[in-house]
């Protein structure tokens, strides 16, 4: 029974931690301050909110089909597109255990300057 128990926290602590920690040394910047040119931008928000809000050059992959589809990405430095922490910490965690270079993300729903902090 103490074992059952020791597990299921172990598993509710590893999905908090997955989801909600913000990710270290990756930079909220604004998008229209990145070169274009020399990294992929990689929109990771859902089909439906990626489509009414389109982001000219980016490739648009939703964070649940990262897993199938994560070999289309052209190059290892990518600048994530996300709506929100949740896909953030998600997606730059899943792509960084593959080799991918994070150098950046934006989120939609904040209006970030290029700086030192995490958190909008």
């Amino acid at each position: 029974m103490l074992y059952f128990i020791i597990m299921l926290l172990a598993i509710i602590t590893g999905s908090f931690f997955l989801r909600y920690l913000p990710v270290g040394n990756v930079k909220c910047k604004d998008l229209y301050n990145i070169d274009k040119d020399s990294l992929t931008i990689l929109d990771v928000r859902d089909y439906n909110l990626s489509y009414n809000d389109p982001i000219q050059g980016a490739k648009n992959i939703p964070v649940a089909y990262l897993k199938r589809n994560y070999a289309e990405i052209p190059s290892l430095s990518v600048h994530i597109i996300a709506a929100d922490h949740l896909e953030k910490n998600i997606s730059i965690r899943f792509l960084r255990k593959r080799g991918f270079k994070i150098t950046g993300y934006t989120l939609t729903g904040c209006k970030c300057k290029e700086r030192i902090s995490t958190v909008c």
